[in-house]
This record gives C-alpha cells, structure tokens and sequence, in this order.
C-alpha cells in the first residue's frame, strides 16, 4: 500500500510539473486570504464569496504584478541581449580594478585587494553573469506565460477556496500524524503564508518604489534599479546592498561624487537602515502576532540558502518559495520532536 501510495504521488508530481509554481503560488494566497473568504461565506454562499475573493485577489495583486511583469518583461528583455553583446569580463574586470583605484585606500589595501581580484574576478563576474542572466531571463519567461499562469493560478483559487476544508480534512484523514500534530503542521504554512507573503512583498515594494525614486534622481533608469532593488530585498543579510553598494562605488569612480552620495542615501541609510533594520522587523512581528504563529524560519544560513535554491528552482517566484519550503520543513522536525520528545536523548 505504501509503495501505491509513493508511486501515485511521485506520478501526481510528474504529470503537474510545469503547473507546480503557479499551484503553489495559488495555495499560498488560498492560505493567506482563507480567512477573509470564511468572512465572505457568512453573507454569501461558497461559489459567491469565492468568486468576490478572486475579484479582489485580481484586483489588488494578479492586476499590478502582470503591469509589473508586463513593463519589466520587456526592459529585461533589452537588458539581457545587452547583457549578452556587450559583456566583455576583460572590459569588466578593468572597470573593477579602475574603481577601487579611484577610492580613498591606501596603497598597501589597494595591492592586497588587487591581488585578491587577479585569480577570481573573472570567475566571480561570469559567475554573476550567469545568476543575473537566470533571474532576468526568469521574470521574461513568467511575463511571456502571465496568462496561462494566471488562469491556472485563477482556476486553483477558486476550488482552494471553495473545497479547502474538505481537503484539508482528507489530508488530516491520511496522514498517520494525530489529529494535533496535523493541526499544527497547518497552523504552521497558514502563518508562514500570511507573514511571508505579507512581510517579503510589502517591503520588496517599498524598498522598490524607495530606490527607484532615489535613482531617479540623479538621472538614472527608475523601472530597471526599483525592480533589481524590490527583487534583492528577497535575499536575506546582503538584500540591497548588493545593488546600491557597487553602483555608489562606480559612480564615485566616475567623479559623480554627489550621485553616489545620494545612492547612499537611499541605499544605506533609508532602505538598509530605516526599513530594512526598523520597518521589516515591526511588519513581520504584527503580521506573526496577528497569526499568532512563530516563524520556524527564523535561521539566517538556511534562509539565504533556501532563497537562492528556490531562484535556481522555481525562477523569480522561488524568491518566496523556497523559505516557505524551507520553513516547512523545519516545520516537520518540530512535529517529530514533539512526537518523540520523550525518546530523544538531549543530554
């Protein structure tokens, strides 16, 4: 029976392959938003209020993010045939070592991090290259298969929505887990769902907006720097430090002192100080106070890892994804140390 089992379940996840990200995608928001749709049902009936949560699901999110991806697409697009002609590691390398020369380092630091460069700055730019090359070409891929993402996205909600209790119940009904442990492994994903999605994309959108602003102001690209900066904001330590840092350095390189300072500005001190250290902790703790749920995920290493693996995986919605996998996970470790807390030897 059991090997029936794997064998249905390891087919189920073959033949739905291509439709994973969006079924996910759709679970998440199911999850997240379920509560709002139980709010609806005690005024309508279930295909009513499932429909209105689907209007406002499109309205609020699948409405904006395929304008997003619809704009972005396309500039990506250009950018990745830039990226492909033009990118000389030679050119690039000689731009490098050009800018930590123009910086105020002493000649000692200058020799040490010149010496550091010469046997892996080629390695480390085609190295760049290429995970640039796979989060852009990921974001024109979803833009150019929105529709079919989101029908199926649409066409999962509803029934999410709809026959969510009694699939919860079934799967409640199979597993081998008592009946409290079940509930709190889903206790579990609704909370992550709610603070994740919550939390990762209100402050990938202000952090967005924020630097897009500051670039613009100086004259430089707005949509390119506040998509690159909302999709660092994933990445949990480095976040937009990976994307104000270099562009301050270059800019101070090329003597436009006062265009770096003002990346700075807005890279350091309002995005990775004001929001990053004082607004994304306060989000994230009233969204988890809300659900009252603790965050499994809360471990830096497998975070950065699970994000960077969820990009490699499921492309720009693996940005999510993969912490929430992750998190999951974790999740599971928990329930069997609460199982079997008494047969644990913790000495």
């Amino acid at each position: 029976m059991l090997s029936l089992i794997l064998i249905a379940l390891l087919g189920l996840i073959w033949l739905f392959l291509p439709f994973i990200p969006a079924l996910f995608f759709a679970l998440i928001i199911s999850v997240a938003t379920f509560s709002k749709y139980k709010t609806f049902t005690q005024r309508f009936s279930d295909s009513q209020s499932a429909i209105l949560m689907l209007t406002l699901v499109i309205l609020v999110l699948i409405l904006p993010l395929g304008y997003l991806l619809l704009v972005g697409g396309i500039e990506v697009g250009l950018l990745i045939q830039s990226i492909h002609s033009n990118f000389d590691s030679d050119s690039l390398a000689n731009i490098v070592k050009t800018t930590f020369s123009a910086l105020p380092l002493t000649e000692s630091i200058q020799q040490k991090i010149f010496a550091s460069l010469n046997g892996n700055i080629d390695h480390l730019l085609v190295t760049f290259k290429d995970f640039s090359i796979a989060i852009l070409s990921s974001i024109v891929s979803l833009s150019s298969n929105f529709i079919l993402f989101v029908l199926i996205v649409i066409f999962s909600l509803y029934y999410l929505y709809v026959d969510g209790e009694s699939l919860i119940q079934k799967v409640k009904n199979l597993t081998p887990l008592e009946n409290h442990l079940d509930d709190f492994l889903i206790k579990q994903f609704s909370g992550l769902s709610v603070v994740l999605l919550g939390s990762v994309f209100s402050i990938a959108l202000i952090q967005g907006v924020v630097f897009a602003l500051g670039v613009a102001i100086i004259g430089l690209p707005p949509l390119f720097f506040g998509i690159a900066m909302a999709l660092a904001s994933f990445i949990p330590v480095l976040g937009g430090l990976i994307i104000w840092l270099p562009l301050s350095l270059f800019l101070y390189a090329q003597g436009q002192i006062v265009d770096a300072l003002v990346v700075v500005v807005f890279g350091a001190l309002i995005i990775g100080t004001l929001i990053d250290h004082f607004l994304r902790p306060i989000i994230t703790k009233n969204l988890s106070n809300r659900v009252d749920v603790k965050l499994a995920l809360d471990h830096t290493f497998i975070t950065v890892l699970s994000t960077l693996a969820g990009i490699i995986q499921f492309g720009v919605l693996g940005l999510f994804i993969g912490p929430i996998i992750a998190a999951m996970a974790i999740s599971i470790f928990d329930v069997y140390e609460l199982k079997y807390t008494d047969s644990l030897d913790k000495s």
